[in-house]
């Protein structure tokens, strides 16, 4: 495992902007007045995001392109932070990786805030965060289980799905435990039972460490 282990190689997946290339200072023109803002862009401008959606790819791309396109601003441009808030019912876990990957390679923090319900999926989003900025409404509705699919096909596909899906429910579990810093039978016992879904209270999620703190909104 130490040998493999020596073969990594980590690098940051979301590029570099290109340096400023400074250009002489033009004469002053007088510029027309800016247009009003539109719906919208006041939430763009200030790096407020949206998971209100089923995850697949469709959905999640927008927010994977908007997190990378933060990062390739000019810091005066840029917002200092990014606000994700996740009312979301679920869905496919390697859309769900793929935005949490470019969360956890952005230089500027991801804050994230459970409202609504926060359900398989979204429970692995609200957990990457950034660490004591995970918050919690106390209406959210929260929801924890193992990865689940279904297969068909000759024996052998059959066999190479399952190792497939013991592979992925590795990887949930090793996303579990960095993000909630619990042990693995700590986990299996409270948030990934066998065979039933687990559902939460906004206080037993912040015990868990799915979130940090739990906000009471009136």
């Amino acid at each position: 495992m130490q040998e493999l282990n020596k073969n990594k190689q980590y690098f940051n997946i979301i590029p570099l902007p290109k340096p400023q290339v400074e250009t002489p200072p033009m004469p002053p023109m007088p510029s027309p007045p800016k247009p009003p803002k539109q719906p919208g862009e006041h939430l763009h401008d200030n790096g407020i995001l949206f998971m209100d959606k089923e995850f697949n790819q469709e959905n999640c791309m927008p927010l994977v392109k908007m997190i990378m396109e933060y990062n390739l601003m000019p810091e005066d441009k840029a917002p200092e932070v990014i606000h994700l808030y996740i009312n979301s019912p679920g869905g496919m876990v390697t859309s769900a990786f793929h935005l949490i990957d470019i969360i956890k390679q952005s230089r500027i923090p991801v804050y994230t805030y459970g409202m609504g319900m926060i359900a398989s999926c979204g429970v692995l989003l609200m957990m990457s965060g950034a660490k004591g900025h995970r918050y919690i409404t106390s209406n959210t509705m929260v929801m924890s289980h193992e990865y689940s699919g279904g297969a068909k096909g000759k024996h052998t596909d059959l066999v190479d799905i399952r190792d497939h899906q013991d592979w992925v429910y590795e990887r949930m579990m090793t996303h579990y435990r960095k993000c909630t810093g619990k042990a693995e039978t700590y986990i299996k016992k409270n948030l990934l039972p066998v065979a039933r879904d687990k559902w939460l209270t906004p206080e037993e999620a912040v015990k868990h460490g799915i979130a940090d703190s739990m906000i009471d909104t009136y």
